[in-house]
């Protein structure tokens, strides 16, 4: 079996292994026909998890500007696109579910201009905003997607889902533009909550994703996950792991990247709001010498993280 064959195989196990209800896909190319996600579909139903409701629009990775957007002079490179990505549509975002997804209802923030952002703390040199003026004019703030996708569920009502995949705050340079658009990426959720780009969910809502930020360890500006993590109308379950326990010694880690730089960080959450009732969490990292263990490994550096609500 091929290298990627084999990992794709991984995943679908990882997944099945899960058998969540709602499942949401970090890095899965955007295709306009979503032939890609129909037969990923497929290939889970082989192993009995059906994912009738689906949901993925284009992605800001690999949507070409046509400018130099990160400085170094040359045009057409991957970090020119709105996000970093080789074509378009590379390591977008899919939502899978198993009860209906209210599609025509779907608030899509990836088009947000980084400077239409309140307090946006956009790159600047001495010699004025970073890359250029023009290509702040048309940046947009989310690297992948911003979505809020609503999913109806028998007997509890309607879930707002947030989702996004925020830039890693690192690949950039004294300016601190991906480390800063991690920060803001992350503030945006706050500010949406706080009714700034129009109704927002009162109740019964979920903020998750890759944050691509560990509140304590790595790069990165802390001020914006610290205040998630801190904000009243959001609880953290704090999923941990033994997996992870065994190779950092932190359980809360989710994602196994090269010692000692980044090293293992815990990045990627699911948020619930504060009405939920959480019966249990978990990152499902198992012990790494076993041979399920090394299926997960196989399957992606970033461990899938769960959280079981209810009302």
């Amino acid at each position: 079996m091929r290298g990627e064959d084999a990992q794709i195989n991984a995943t679908l196990e990882v997944i099945a292994k899960a058998n969540a209800d709602i499942l949401v896909l970090q890095g899965f190319d955007y295709d306009l026909t979503g032939a890609a996600l129909g037969a990923y579909v497929e290939a889970l139903s082989a192993r009995g998890i059906d994912y009738p409701h689906r949901f993925a629009e284009r992605p800001n990775t690999g949507m070409p500007t046509g400018l130099d957007m990160d400085g170094n002079g040359r045009l057409g490179e991957p970090r020119d696109a709105q996000g970093y990505g080789q074509f378009s549509g590379q390591g977008g975002i899919a939502i899978l579910s198993r009860h209906p997804i209210v599609i025509e209802e779907v608030q899509d923030f990836s088009a947000l201009l980084w400077r239409d952002m309140p307090g946006a703390l956009l790159p600047e040199t001495e010699d004025g905003p970073f890359p250029s003026e023009a290509a702040q004019a048309i940046q947009r703030l989310p690297t992948t997607a911003h979505w809020v996708v609503p999913i109806d569920l028998p007997e509890a009502g309607r879930l707002s889902l947030m989702t996004f995949h925020a830039s890693p705050p690192v690949f950039d340079g004294p300016e601190d533009r991906n480390g800063r658009r991690n920060h803001d990426e992350i503030v945006f959720w706050q500010q949406y909550l706080d009714g700034i780009f129009g109704p927002a969910p009162e109740e019964q809502f979920i903020l998750l994703g890759d944050f691509n930020q560990d509140r304590r360890d790595g790069e990165g500006r802390k001020e914006a996950i610290r205040g998630i993590l801190n904000d009243a109308r959001l609880q953290d379950p704090r999923p941990q792991s033994d997996g992870s326990a065994l190779v950092s010694g932190d359980p809360f880690d989710t994602v196994d990247w090269d010692d000692p730089i980044p090293g293992n960080l815990r990045v990627d959450y699911v948020l619930p709001s504060r009405d939920w009732r959480v019966l249990d969490a978990g990152v499902l990292w198992p012990d790494p010498n076993s041979p399920f263990g090394q299926t997960v490994a196989l399957a992606s550096r970033h461990r899938l993280v769960w959280v079981d609500l209810t009302r």
